[in-house]
């Protein structure tokens, strides 16, 4: 049996600022009622949903082991859609083929988005 990867857990100091952020930028809906300790946001296209769970005030959030990666098509049309909304993101780099441009949630996660699932050209040394 191969498993699979449907929910993402995020740690949080304030679970309904986190909430509010996935589903004002990224479009996930959520109640944003708490029931055991978490807040569920459901994703919008069928990907993996992400809980957000009340992070401890030992837990030393921002790390960079784990990044958030969001696909769409077009990554200067996502960014300028995100300012109007308020979020701003870094520069765009370019890879094979793609592009991609990185920001923070409100508790230093890092976030990405990413055309690399749209790519039309084959990845270089495939």
């Amino acid at each position: 049996m191969n498993p699979l990867l449907n929910t993402i857990i995020l740690y949080a100091r304030d679970i309904q600022r986190t909430a509010a952020f996935y589903e004002r930028y990224f479009g996930f809906t959520t109640t944003g009622e708490v029931v055991e300790g978490l807040i569920e946001l459901t994703a919008p296209m069928g990907g993996a949903s992400i809980l957000i769970h009340q992070a401890a005030k030992s837990v030393k959030l921002g790390q960079v082991g784990v990044k958030l990666s969001f696909s769409v098509p077009d990554v200067e049309a996502f960014k300028a859609s995100s300012v109007a909304l308020g979020l701003e993101f870094g520069s765009t780099h370019q890879a094979n083929g793609y592009a991609f441009a990185n920001t923070k949630d409100p508790d230093g996660n890092s976030v990405s988005i990413s055309s690399r699932a749209f790519r039309t050209a084959a990845p270089v040394g495939k």
